[in-house]
């Protein structure tokens, strides 16, 4: 997948038209017609929103018995002809170590960022921003939606965008400043960015679904949903309806991670901060805590706590990650989006 470096701005405008041509590499659920599969079963797999075989393989057969037309015998046929064409079985340490250092990393457009998160947002895995207004959230997921449609080695993932908008945050004049910043056609660069807007937790699921279904002809390399929580503040209330709340929630996460997995894609979800009013508190400098409780915090592989600095400069933390340590980065928000921070 990776391409040598050109720097001109003209060659760089050519790259960005790229992913329109590129297709994903999920493998389509038409390809199981040629394994015993009927075209009938295949159609109503398609209108039950499963997209590719990896889907098939990768769900529990009572999902699949709940797409109408399908049986427990279908189900469990359809299950065992999609494994035959998707390795589920184990596999090295060695080998998992190589596509870790293959892994396609997405740049911040800050290079002590950059550092910071080993090479930039990781691709495959869901990384959470959060933090109270005004951090550098929505900011960072503008300038990433530019940053992946650059080639992999100029810190892209030569794919195009997918936005899901909750708050109504999303600013497509933003786009334009980032990619005159990378020397882009504004144009082609929001050609290249999918939006939807999401009114309710349901809408916002069933976004992620036709999101699927948009990934498999196209190359995409990055999704963000902001905010993922914002929608499940308003739509459940008390603690009445906490546990379907977070059920939900825990549903549309997997979904999300499920898609990053079948197309290799980077998800990045932003988070809303709440303050935190127990005992421990008192001895907290900055007592504010994500919502989402434990669903959020085991779901994203990455987590980041941002915080505002001076002047326009923000300060971006590892609040949970496997592979990094505990560490800070200043980064700052200018005209052109995130940048290296200024005295």
């Amino acid at each position: 997948m990776s391409r040598q470096a050109r720097a001109p701005a003209a060659v760089a405008q050519e790259e960005v038209e790229e992913p329109a041509e590129e297709t994903s590499m999920a493998t389509p659920i038409q390809q199981l017609e040629h394994h015993n599969i009927s075209a009938t079963d295949v159609k109503k797999l398609v209108e039950g929103g499963f997209c590719t075989v990896e889907s098939v393989a990768y769900a529990l057969k009572k999902t699949l018995m709940n797409v109408k037309g399908i049986s427990e015998a279908k189900a469990e046929k359809l299950q065992m002809e999609a494994k035959k064409l998707v390795d589920m079985g184990f596999t090295t340490a060695a080998i998992k170590h190589q596509e870790r250092v293959d892994l396609v990393r997405l740049s911040t457009g800050s290079k002590d960022l950059d550092e910071l998160l080993g090479g930039g947002i990781e691709t495959g895995s869901i990384t959470e921003l959060f933090g109270e207004f005004r951090t550098g959230k929505t900011q960072l997921c503008h300038t990433l939606c530019v940053t992946c449609q650059l080639p992999v080695a100029d810190g892209g993932g030569e794919g195009r965008a997918l936005y899901i908008d909750t708050e109504g945050t999303f600013r497509p004049e933003r786009l334009v400043a980032i990619a005159e910043r990378y020397g882009l056609d504004p144009t082609d660069v929001m050609d290249n960015v999918a939006v939807a807007r999401a009114h309710n937790s349901d809408h916002q699921m069933s976004l992620l679904r036709e999101a699927a279904s948009m990934m498999i002809t196209v190359r995409y390399s990055l999704v963000v949903v902001d905010s993922a929580t914002a929608l499940y503040r308003t739509d459940y209330s008390g603690r009445g309806e906490l546990a379907a709340r977070q059920q939900h929630m825990a549903q549309f996460l997997r979904a999300l991670q499920r898609i990053c997995d079948e197309f290799g894609i980077a998800a990045v979800i932003t988070n809303q901060v709440v303050a935190q009013v127990d005992g421990a508190a008192m001895f907290n400098p900055d007592p504010k805590k994500p919502i989402g409780g434990n669903i959020i915090a085991h779901a994203s592989q990455t987590r980041l706590s941002l915080r505002k600095g001076r002047g326009e400069n923000r300060v971006c933390k590892i609040y949970d990650s496997p592979t990094l340590p505990e560490s800070e980065a200043i980064f700052s928000i200018g005209e052109d989006g995130i940048g290296d921070p200024k005295d």
